[in-house]
C-alpha cells in the first residue's frame, strides 16, 4: 500500500504541488460562476429567460450541498491524489457537455455533474495540502490553496465573461475545459499518491464520529451562518455598487476587481495568525465583514446624495468586505479538519455540505429582502447575522484550539 509522504517544510515541490491544488480550486470556482458573466448571452443564444440562467447557480449550490457527504463517504478508502482527478475529470466531461449543450436541458446536465463532484472536491483539496506541509503550517497551505478562489473573482470570472460577449459563451466554457484537462494532467504528474491514513486491508478508515462531534458541528453551524450572512448581500452585489455606492456601468468591474484582489490580500495577511490565532483571526474577519455590512447599510438608509465622501467610505466598506469575507473560509475549514483528526476528509465534507447551504439560504433569503424592503435592509440583515457568528466564536471555548484532545472534544 502506498503511504502518505511525509509532511515537510516548503520545498519548492510542496510549493509546486499547493500552486497545482489552487489551480484546481481557481478553475472549479470559475466553471462555478461563469453564468453570471455570460447569463445574457446564454439566454440569448438557449432562447430562455435571464432568471431561468440565474438559477442555474442556486441550483448548483443544491446539488453540491445534497451530493458532498456521500461522496465523501463512498470515496473514503482511495488515495486521495485518485479522489482528485475523478473530481477534475468530471469538470473537464461537465464542461464540454456544457459548451456542445444544444438546449437549455443539455446544459443544465453539465452543470449538474459538475456540482455533484464540486463539494468533493473541496472536501479532499484541504486534507491534501494540509498533509504536504508540518501540522503547525496546515492553516498557511489551506490559505495558499484559497488563492484560486480569489483569482477566480478576480481573473477567471472577468476573463470569461469578456470571452463570452467577445466570442460567445461556448468558446468561454470550452477555454474552462481546457484548462481543466491541463490542471487534471498537472496534478497526475506533481502529487503523491496519499493514501488514506488509518486504512488496514479491505478496511476502511476510521472516523472520527462527526455527528457527535459538538465541536465540529458548532463551527459548522458557525460557518452555515457567517455564510448565510455573506451571500445574502454578495448575490446583489452589482445593485450595492450601483445603488448604495454609486458606481455603474464598466466601473463595476474595477470594483470588483478590487473586492477580490482586497480577499487576496487578506488572506496573506491572515496567513500567519491563522496558524498562530486562529480564534483572534477568524473573530477579526467576522467583526471587518459586520462593520463593512453596517457602514453599506447606514449609506443605504441615508440615502445620501453619491456625494465624493460618501463614495469613498462606501468603497472602503468594498474593500473591507472583500478582504475579511475571503479570508475567513480556509481558517474555518483548517479548524475543522482540526477538530477530526482521524478523518479530516470527512470533517472537512461536513464544513463544505454546510457552505453550499449557506449559499443557497443566503441568496435565497437575500432575494427575499431585497424584494420586499430594499437594498439596506438586505445589508442590515447581513450585518446582524454576521455579529451573531462573532459573538458565537467570543464567548465559545474549544472551536479554534490548535491541538484538541480528541476529535470529539
Amino acid at each position: 500500500m502506498t503511504t502518505a509522504p511525509r509532511a515537510g517544510p516548503w520545498t519548492p515541490r510542496v510549493a509546486l504541488a499547493l500552486a497545482v491544488l489552487a489551480a484546481a480550486a481557481f478553475i472549479y470556482v470559475t466553471a462555478e460562476i461563469m453564468p453570471v458573466g455570460a447569463l445574457s448571452a446564454i439566454a440569448r443564444d438557449l432562447q430562455v429567460s435571464e432568471a431561468m440562467v440565474g438559477a442555474l447557480l442556486a441550483s448548483y449550490a443544491l446539488v453540491a450541498a445534497v451530493a458532498t457527504m456521500p461522496l465523501v463517504r463512498w470515496t473514503a478508502t482511495w488515495p486521495r491524489r485518485r479522489t482528485l482527478l475523478w473530481t477534475l475529470a468530471c469538470l473537464s466531461v461537465s464542461q464540454l457537455i456544457s459548451a456542445l449543450a444544444p438546449t437549455f436541458e443539455v446544459l443544465a446536465v453539465g452543470r449538474v455533474l459538475c456540482a455533484v463532484t464540486h463539494g468533493l472536491m473541496w472536501s479532499v483539496i484541504a486534507p491534501i495540502g494540509a498533509r504536504l506541509v508540518p501540522p503547525s503550517h496546515a492553516g498557511r497551505a489551506t490559505m495558499a490553496i484559497y488563492v484560486g478562489t480569489g483569482l477566480a473573482l478576480v481573473v477567471g470570472s472577468p476573463v470569461t465573461a469578456a470571452m463570452s460577449e467577445m466570442w460567445g459563451w461556448r468558446l468561454a466554457v470550452g477555454a474552462i475545459t481546457v484548462a481543466s484537462v491541463a490542471v487534471l494532467l498537472a496534478a497526475r504528474f506533481a502529487l503523491p499518491a496519499m493514501a488514506m491514513t488509518g486504512v488496514v486491508a479491505g478496511g476502511r478508515p476510521r472516523r472520527g464520529g462527526h455527528y457527535r462531534n459538538r465541536a465540529l458541528l458548532t463551527l459548522c453551524a458557525l460557518t452555515l451562518v457567517g455564510v448565510t450572512a455573506h451571500f445574502i448581500s454578495y448575490t446583489f452585489i452589482v445593485v450595492i455598487l450601483r445603488d448604495v455606492v454609486g458606481v455603474r456601468g464598466a466601473q463595476q468591474a474595477w470594483l470588483l476587481a478590487a473586492y477580490g484582489v482586497a480577499g487576496l490580500t487578506g488572506m496573506a495577511l491572515f496567513a500567519r495568525p491563522g496558524d498562530r490565532r486562529p480564534k483572534a483571526a477568524v473573530a477579526g474577519c467576522l467583526a471587518g465583514s459586520a462593520l463593512a455590512f453596517a457602514v453599506l447599510a447606514t449609506l443605504g438608509f441615508a440615502d445620501w446624495p453619491h456625494v465624493l465622501a460618501a463614495s469613498l467610505v462606501a468603497v472602503a466598506a468594498i474593500v473591507l468586505w472583500g478582504a475579511t469575507a475571503i479570508a475567513m473560509p480556509p481558517m474555518l475549514q483548517a479548524a475543522a479538519m482540526r477538530h477530526s483528526p482521524d478523518d479530516p476528509d470527512g470533517a472537512s465534507g461536513l464544513y463544505v455540505a454546510m457552505f453550499q447551504v449557506g449559499i443557497m439560504a443566503g441568496s435565497l433569503t437575500g432575494g427575499v429582502v431585497y424584494e420586499h424592503a430594499g437594498v439596506a435592509a438586505m445589508l442590515t440583515a447581513s450585518a446582524a447575522l454576521m455579529l451573531g457568528a462573532l459573538v458565537c466564536v467570543l464567548l465559545t471555548r474549544g472551536l479554534f484550539a490548535m491541538h484538541p484532545a480528541t476529535s470529539e472534544k
